[in-house]
């Protein structure tokens, strides 16, 4: 490790904010030193709660994270924000830059904010937030927060990098049912109807119960076939759903779909309490030290993939990738296929993926 890195990292853990957004810096943009550094404060990682928040654009996420980290303050908790934006197509930057948006924390000592850019990344975090994640729990900051891109369905890695995934949505967003496509219901462990003091907002949360209702299987086929069924519940899932999410005893976590103005400040405290309980339901279940562990699980094949890509298509002086344009011809010609020509290739340059760095 040179000399310079050693002492940014003396300054990281000395809690000197400078330090911390040289190697957030260092770290988003992969710099050669950066996994010196993630390595030197990996035994710090694990302290900090993880919180994502998500949702379609417009969904009031930004207001949402502003208040819940200041509602942590008020409670003595430092926070690290990560917030990922759209990638500017003439800086190659975050386009949209949170800090403006979150005036109310953005000067508190307490509270650092960083915003990313996706930079073609999909699933709604950038390349490196994880990492970025990683380096504001070695800080020690006590809250995490992640709020996503806000790309609408696709939006999934929020979950495996959180303990827990807020998903917020707007009566106008559009259909409800379609807004919970593509996997949403599962990612979710929180549901929060922003906005909703306008028209069409508790229509949008019944839906989202009945939804959740429909999954734990609630209907006419899972009621028993005797005289003492109550027809009512067992006609609406989403009261089924409704009074499992406020079951403090229930084995399962049930995600509550909570009501919020955030422009006005409203349902902010039950959402702080509602990720309270939820983090109490991971710890007391076990469920939490599991999904650290897939994290790290998770963390280790990112690695294994960037090392191995990089080895294969940057070392050697390139000869993996000559070596592929010479098979061309027997491509177009279909002699062979790309599947064939992928295992000779790693028949050949195997060597390039197994090689050690100096």
């Amino acid at each position: 490790m040179s000399p310079s890195t050693e002492k940014l990292l003396a300054d990281f853990k000395a809690s000197k904010t400078s330090a911390l957004a040289r190697v957030v810096s260092i770290v988003e943009n992969r710099r050669p030193e950066s996994d010196e550094i993630l390595a030197a404060l990996h035994q710090k990682v694990g302290h900090a709660r993880r919180i994502g928040i998500t949702g379609p654009p417009g969904a009031g996420k930004s207001t949402i994270t502003t208040l819940v980290a200041r509602r942590y303050r008020e409670a003595g908790l430092s926070v690290g924000i990560v917030c990922v934006d759209p990638t500017s197509p003439f800086t190659g930057g975050a386009l949209l830059g949170d800090r403006v948006r979150m005036e109310q924390v953005a000067l508190d000592d307490n509270v650092f904010i960083r915003s990313m850019a996706t930079r073609g990344s999909l699933g709604g975090l950038a390349a490196t937030t994880r990492e970025i994640a990683d380096v504001f729990d070695a800080f020690g900051f006590d809250r995490v927060i992640i709020e996503t891109v806000g790309v609408g369905q696709s939006e999934l890695d929020i979950a495996r990098t959180a303990d827990t995934t807020v998903v917020v949505l707007v009566p106008e967003s559009g259909d409800s049912i379609q807004t919970l496509k593509a996997g949403v219901m599962e990612a979710a462990d929180i549901f929060v109807v922003n906005k909703s003091d306008r028209p069409g907002a508790d229509r949008l949360r019944n839906d989202v119960e009945l939804m959740l209702g429909l999954r734990r299987g609630v209907g006419y086929g899972s009621m028993p076939a005797h005289h003492g069924v109550d027809l009512k519940r067992a006609m609406n899932p989403a009261r089924v759903a409704r009074e499992a999410a406020k079951d403090a005893n229930a084995d399962a976590w049930t995600p509550p779909v909570l009501r919020a103005v955030a422009a006005k400040d409203e349902g902010i405290d039950q959402l702080v309490q509602s990720l309270d309980k939820h983090f109490d339901y991971l710890e007391k279940s076990g469920a939490l030290l599991e999904r650290r562990r897939q994290r790290l699980v998770e963390r280790v094949i990112d690695a294994v993939d960037r090392r191995m890509r990089s080895r294969l298509w940057q070392g050697g002086d390139g000869e993996a990738n000559g070596w592929i344009r010479s098979r061309i011809p027997d491509l177009e010609a279909g002699v062979t296929t790309p599947y064939s020509v992928a295992d000779e290739l790693l028949a050949a340059h195997g060597h390039l993926v197994t090689r050690v760095d100096d």
